[in-house]
């Protein structure tokens, strides 16, 4: 019986000192693009401006096709909809990304809320959530925000 219990604690003890698995560029990938698909549809319209919108930012920012961006994109939604919430995806961009490069996914975020001139009381909302999860202050997301506004060719100009 004690060597039951021996072998019990020093297992455990073994597992919580296993370190997790790195993720690969490809979980990165779809745990920003599952935010980038979710403030997206956020409004119950995920619009032809957005999705064009998203693939041009997937196509531009990780260089891949339509075909793949298409891919990811539908990849993305299938997490999304296994998932719970957003912490799972926030959780890995935290893990695996700088506090620059986290503000830079907050940009993009923004980019696709002003798709169409505006921002509503759930996108609103959302941005607001994902600061936290994320990690970031209200300074930082105002300030990817304002940058995003007053970039030449913004449609919230």
């Amino acid at each position: 019986m004690l060597d039951i219990v021996k072998r019990f604690f020093s297992k455990t003890r073994e597992d919580n000192f296993k370190t997790t698995p790195k993720a690969t560029d490809h979980d990165l990938h779809v745990a920003t693009c599952a935010l980038l698909v979710e403030i997206a549809r956020i409004d119950q319209e995920f619009t032809q401006a957005e999705m064009e919108t998203l693939i041009s930012i997937l196509k531009e920012k990780y260089g891949l096709s339509k075909e793949l961006a298409d891919a990811l994109i539908q990849e993305a939604e299938k997490e999304l909809e296994d998932s719970v919430d957003l912490w799972q995806f926030a959780r890995l961009i935290n893990e695996n990304y700088s506090n620059e490069e986290k503000i830079e996914i907050v940009e993009t975020l923004w980019r696709i809320v002003y798709v169409d001139g505006k921002m509503d009381k759930y996108e609103h909302y959302l941005m607001n959530k994902l600061k936290n999860l994320l990690r970031l202050s209200h300074d930082q997301l105002i300030d990817a925000k304002l940058k995003v506004l007053y970039s030449p060719g913004s449609k919230a100009d």
